[in-house]
């Protein structure tokens, strides 16, 4: 399955949950999305339950459907508890950090300041968005005009927006560092990921 770049209200509303925190408020319904008029909702299954918390995880993040299995698996085959590693792995991607930096309002737009170049991690660029970030790491804004004006606006966008304790930011200096790895109460809470390694362990 390729990446998601469709409407955002509508998956949002498909899964009543502020996935696409960019767009609208999600509007509850009795009646799914689409141009086939409303159709009461039917109960999910268990099966159905653990898809739909898969799907919500893999929009949020913007990854494609094998990206989302490889990192997956890579979280299963470290020792420890899969859904936390899975988590940790996914929040410490590079386009993900840069979001929750503030350097870009959406993770979409993270992934596109990423590849188009724009961004360092420890004064060397780096354009591949799932590069996996390490503890001790700065991140920084590459030194052309473009760069820095987009990234000045998107800091003043998202200044209510609290950065994660485990990174610190100097805004001034457009440059962010990762103190420590998340912990499982600083993971994304909208996401059961307990559901999704039963689902893949069918």
């Amino acid at each position: 399955m390729s990446r998601y770049t469709g409407p955002k209200a509508r998956i949002n509303r498909r899964f009543n949950c502020e996935i696409f925190p960019s767009c609208k408020a999600v509007e509850r319904k009795p009646y799914f999305p689409g141009i086939h008029g409303p159709r009461l909702r039917r109960k999910v299954s268990e099966y159905g339950i653990g898809l739909n918390e898969k799907q919500k995880l893999r929009y949020m993040y913007g990854l494609t459907e094998r990206q989302f299995r490889l990192t997956f698996n890579l979280a299963k085959s470290e020792r420890g508890v899969t859904s936390e590693l899975f988590m940790r792995l996914l929040e410490m991607r590079l386009d993900s950090v840069v979001y929750l930096l503030g350097f870009a309002r959406t993770r979409r737009a993270a992934r596109q300041l990423v590849c188009h170049g724009h961004i360092m991690v420890n004064n060397l660029k780096v354009d591949i968005p799932s590069y996996r970030c390490s503890v001790g790491d700065v991140i920084g804004v590459y030194s052309h005009n473009s760069s820095k004006k987009y990234v000045t606006q998107s800091l003043d966008d998202c200044r209510y927006r609290a950065v994660p304790v485990w990174m610190t930011l100097d805004s001034i200096a457009m440059k962010g560092k990762i103190e420590r790895e998340p912990i499982a109460e600083e993971l994304e809470k909208k996401i059961n990921g307990q559901l999704i390694v039963e689902f893949y362990s069918r």
